[in-house]
């Protein structure tokens, strides 16, 4: 499809505060299948609505949100995140932490709630989520939280699928209604390879369509293409097992 992006900032009301985000569409009268895009730790910012972009050029309006609201309004970090800065990793690692279950949870019938009252979202077809990152959980926790409303998941080198939580996303899929993609990086994989045994035993007995690939030679972050090791091929193959993810299961 391709053609003008439109670009529209938002802000949804939350039970917790105003979440600022935007709202990307293609130019013309819609209505559209809505994806839920969550950054990863690094928040909204200009790669992430680059990306977000290019989905909607697809053919969907995408929700790029600022998961960190609660902290402040993006930009979340202006100056990006010097990880080598101990200050600077702390108050990153604490907005993470900070991000439970239950406020996540929250946020995600927010958002379905706000899309459905958008005219560019179609309301026929279901929605569909994607997360990088630490946005990969909360992209399942979005699908157990609207699983009438949520019919396809995208995680990309998401972090903390398995846990031993009560609360671990592997352990929310049965409660959720949608087709999966699990997009591995291979560092991550090699740090925890049980991981993906567990996810996949959870997919297979909560009877979903899934696809769990680990992208050979990846690193965490891959996908994202202001990181050091974004890998244009393997972030392509990606691209492309996400379409395809969605063709058909937001049809």
């Amino acid at each position: 499809m391709a053609g003008k992006i439109i670009d529209k900032p938002v802000k949804i009301d939350t039970p917790d505060g105003v979440c600022d985000a935007v709202l990307l569409h293609p130019d013309g009268a819609g209505p559209w299948p809505a994806v839920i895009w969550y950054p990863d730790a690094f928040a909204l910012r200009p790669a992430m609505l680059e990306m977000g972009g290019r989905l909607a050029g697809e053919g969907y309006a995408v929700l790029v949100v600022n998961q960190f609201y609660r902290m402040r309004p993006s930009p979340v970090f202006p100056n990006g995140v010097d990880m080598a800065d101990a200050g600077q990793r702390a108050e990153l690692m604490k907005a993470m932490n900070d991000l439970d279950h239950d406020k996540v949870t929250r946020d995600a019938k927010a958002l379905v709630a706000f899309l459905d009252t958008r005219p560019e979202v179609s309301k026929t077809r279901k929605m569909g989520a994607i997360g990088f990152c630490m946005g990969g959980s909360m992209a399942v926790r979005t699908a157990a939280a609207a699983p009438e409303r949520v019919g396809a998941v995208v995680s990309f080198h998401g972090g903390r699928l398995v846990t031993d939580s009560p609360t671990s996303p592997h352990r929310l899929v049965g409660a959720t209604q949608a087709a999966y993609h699990i997009g591995i990086s291979a560092d991550d994989d090699e740090k925890e390879p049980h991981a993906k045994v567990e996810m996949k035993a959870a997919l297979e007995a909560a009877g979903l369509s899934f696809t769990q690939e680990v992208y050979p030679g990846s690193r965490h972050g891959w996908t994202v293409t202001d990181q050091g090791v974004y890998d244009k091929a393997q972030a392509e193959r990606a691209y492309s097992a996400m379409l395809a993810t969605y063709a058909g299961a937001l049809a």
